[in-house]
């Protein structure tokens, strides 16, 4: 069991939660959370790269001189990949690399994730998160009293339009609702900053499912 000091947006401490990282992830495995981290940044792949082969670049086909008797090594048109300005030999072709690992091994790898963060001390609880206005400079007062800096992520509960504008300008800040948390986002960042609410939906995942 551990105890997390619970702040308010002042950088208070209102009191502490108590939360047991076996209950969020019974174990933390590094082999799935590798492979979910593998799949998610090879799915952010456009996979647009290419090459021209000899056949697409410019140039007559015409035998650049005849075999034998010049003195010089043989040689064919001047599209040659062995040549400047010829084709690649072995070029790169448009490719889709998506592909997804078992949707409950996601899930698993994002509860993992959560974990992982409360053991490495690198999870701040605040009671609650939410904003009248738009306000970039509210949002990193915010955050300058809860001592966050560097890579930061901000988990809610739910998606609130005006925390959302308020985080999305400051560099090295993301915000995403805790729905569309997943191993890759979480590992990502260094520190977390999570709502008491959206941490429960993690201890309590019959009640609210979190997807991979």
């Amino acid at each position: 069991m551990v105890s997390l000091p619970l702040y308010d947006k002042n950088g208070n401490q209102l009191g502490s939660f108590e939360v047991d990282p076996e209950a969020i992830a019974p174990k933390i495995s590094k082999q799935l959370l590798h492979d979910a981290v593998v799949m998610y940044q090879a799915n952010l792949r456009q996979g647009s790269a290419k090459s021209k082969t000899r056949a697409e670049v410019a140039g007559a086909k015409k035998k650049m001189y005849r075999q034998k008797g010049t003195g010089n090594a043989r040689a064919g048109h001047k599209r040659s990949g062995v040549r400047r300005g010829g084709g690649h030999i072995f070029a790169k072709r448009p490719r889709n690399w998506y592909y997804r690992l078992p949707r409950k091994a996601l899930q698993n790898a994002t509860r993992m994730a959560i974990a992982s963060k409360i053991n490495e001390n690198n999870l701040t609880l605040i009671d609650e998160l939410k904003m009248d206005v738009p306000k970039t400079k509210i949002m990193a007062g915010v955050l300058n009293a809860l001592n966050l800096s560097g890579t930061v992520l901000i988990a809610l509960d739910a998606y609130d339009v005006n925390t959302y504008k308020s985080a999305r300008n400051i560099e090295g800040v993301r915000i995403l609702p805790v729905a569309e948390l997943n191993a890759y986002e979480i590992l990502r960042p260094r520190k977390l900053l999570m709502t008491k609410a959206a941490l429960e939906s993690f201890v309590k995942p019959k009640e609210n499912q979190i997807p991979g």
